[in-house]
């Protein structure tokens, strides 16, 4: 799901699917810096500081208010009295070591892909609490296979920041999350089954005008505007081969998806101009528009053998540029920018102690 935490990679031994195909262009060399802040690791040129949030749980999906103050993201931290993802709520210069956030998903069911509206006092977010107050069921892997579970229970709402639901704003059969709004605070794009395979989809901040936007068979999901609102990038799945496409609609029939060989893809608002952004081999996927609307910085694997690790990377929508952000042994994804460019926030594995735990950090950005 948008953005389903591929930290459940960690406690999984994958078999790596990089294969021969090339990169988009050759990596850009980071200039080697001294670094002073024990949570960059050398190279993170990027980062002039680091800050850790949480400490505990795995903690993803961070999405800043439209006027930088706040932010929403999820968490499973058991210490916060939860069993799976809920939505949580956080001053912009908050940290949470010994303390509790609020919480403003209903406490029942499992949620995802929380963002602000433009209003800065209502979020919007996914939920499965219709169908079960428990949360439901994770499965992880299949014939061996990484897998990701989509629920056809889950519906998008609005709340507000006491955690009131305002609105619901799907009610088809089928999976409906991942949704993101746009900076000119118009349109929705969200991630539906309704037609029966996994696409992208826009409407209206009050859920009216709904139109498909994307038809090509395969997953399209974890979708974002770029600053000006004028395109999307987002992550797809595509199979080709007779065999990738009989066992994608086999996975998909009982509402699972396997996201191991993923791509980035942009198009316009409306899903025009629709092209293929990278092509560089395993999982691509989590990214986000820089400031400028030229670049996006995204998570991938293309270069570890086996699965691991994640990293953060740049590349220009025009396909060249690549450059490597982050220099981790393990895992970090994620990235989104703040409204003003000046902030960075991501998760990762780092100084967890070697454990399993995700955390969210922010960075102060410098280009």
């Amino acid at each position: 799901m948008k953005r389903i935490f591929f930290i459940l990679l960690l406690s999984i031994v994958i078999t790596s699917c990089k294969d021969d195909k090339t990169s988009n262009s050759e990596v850009v060399e980071n200039i080697e810096i001294s670094v002073t802040d024990s949570l960059i690791f050398p190279d993170e040129k990027h980062f002039k500081s680091l800050k850790q949030i949480t400490f505990g749980g795995d903690n993803a999906e961070a999405y800043w208010s439209f006027d930088d103050k706040q932010l929403v993201f999820q968490s499973n931290n058991t210490n916060w009295n939860v069993n799976c993802d809920q939505m949580f709520l956080m001053n912009a210069d908050d940290t949470f070591k010994d303390k509790t956030p609020a919480m403003l998903s209903t406490g029942k069911g499992r949620t995802t892909c929380a963002y602000f509206l433009p209003d800065n006092q209502h979020i919007v977010y996914a939920s499965t609490h219709l169908g079960d107050d428990n949360c439901p069921e994770t499965p992880l892997k299949k014939d061996g296979k990484y897998i990701w579970p989509i629920y056809d229970s889950y519906d998008i709402f609005v709340a507000d920041l006491e955690g009131n639901i305002t609105a619901q704003l799907t009610d088809e059969r089928g999976y409906d999350a991942e949704a993101t709004v746009s900076p000119k605070g118009d349109k929705i794009v969200f991630t539906s089954t309704r037609n029966g395979d996994i696409d992208l989809y826009t409407m209206n901040i009050d859920g009216s005008d709904v139109k498909q936007i994307t038809f090509e068979l395969g997953y399209d999901g974890g979708a974002f505007f770029s600053p000006d609102g004028t395109k999307l990038i987002f992550r797809s799945s595509r199979p080709k081969t007779d065999e990738e496409i009989a066992e994608y609609k086999s996975l998909l029939k009982e509402g699972l998806v396997q996201p191991t060989e993923m791509e980035l893809y942009i198009c316009n608002a409306d899903g025009s101009d629709l092209r293929q952004l990278t092509n560089l081999g395993n999982a691509n996927w989590s990214p986000f528009f820089l400031p400028d609307g030229k670049r996006i910085i995204f998570s991938s694997n293309f270069e570890a053998e086996r699965g691991f690790p994640f990293n953060l990377y740049i590349i220009g929508i025009d396909g060249k540029g690549l450059e490597r952000v982050t220099h981790s042994d393990t895992f970090d994804a994620f990235p989104v920018f703040s409204n003003d460019g000046k902030k960075l926030i991501f998760s990762s594995n780092r100084n967890n102690g070697g454990g399993h735990d995700t955390n969210l950090f922010v960075a102060e950005w410098q280009d």
